[in-house]
């Protein structure tokens, strides 16, 4: 089986999972008609989260993810083409499940990455070298690493910065709000507050197209 395939059966299987985890969620959530409140520091989204896109912009996708996950980096460019389509009305806030070995590791990259004003560089490095470094069982954390020093990351300076108290902490609220989300795998989406019930790229699309049309009729 090729590796596409090995994605795209990732993927497939993910749906099975999501729809009744998001129901879960779906019972405290706004109806579609209405605006919801997307508050930052609460388990969805915390104030430190990485965003990407428009901070200000007024329709939020939260997207639990784990460099180490090929669906997520199956899932990547479909999130940056919604960005492109919608820049100034759709941010994506950026969560942390570690969920495969090595992955711990990668997420104290991004986090040091971001004191060194290089986040998006080394996330997109880490995604690229993926396939070499994410050995599910046997990791190359060396590969990852060597990634993200292409991508513009001090290496000496990051290691230290890891094993900040302020990364740490981070890193073990994310370890928490997994928990109190929910959430089971990865890439896991809301829009809005509001949990995708069906997995898919277009399913993804329609429904952030859906809640940008929205936003601009009550604007």
């Amino acid at each position: 089986m090729n590796r596409r395939n090995i994605i795209i059966g990732t993927v497939v299987a993910a749906a099975g999972w999501f729809g009744v985890g998001a129901l879960l969620v779906q019972k405290n959530q706004t109806p579609q008609n209405s605006a919801p409140v997307v508050s930052e520091d609460t388990p969805l989204i915390r104030s430190y989260a990485p965003v990407m896109g428009n901070k200000d912009a007024p329709v939020t996708i939260v997207e639990f993810f784990d460099p180490a996950c090929e669906a997520c980096r199956a899932f990547h460019p479909v999130v940056k083409e919604i960005l492109n389509q919608y820049p100034d009305d759709v941010r994506v806030v950026l969560r942390y499940a570690t969920f495969h070995e090595g992955s711990d590791v990668a997420v104290g990259m991004l986090e040091a990455a971001r004191l060194q004003g290089v986040f998006e560089p080394v996330l997109e490095a880490l995604l690229d070298a993926q396939p070499q470094w994410a050995n599910h069982g046997a990791p190359r954390i060396d590969l990852a690493w060597d990634a993200a020093a292409a991508a513009g990351l001090d290496i000496d300076t990051a290691q230290s910065d890891m094993q900040s108290t302020e990364i740490v902490k981070r890193i073990e609220q994310e370890q928490a709000d997994v928990k109190t989300v929910r959430v089971r795998q990865t890439p896991t989406f809301f829009v809005d507050g509001r949990p995708l019930l069906q997995f898919g790229a277009d399913e993804l699309r329609e429904m952030v197209r859906l809640q940008v049309e929205a936003k601009k009729k009550t604007t």
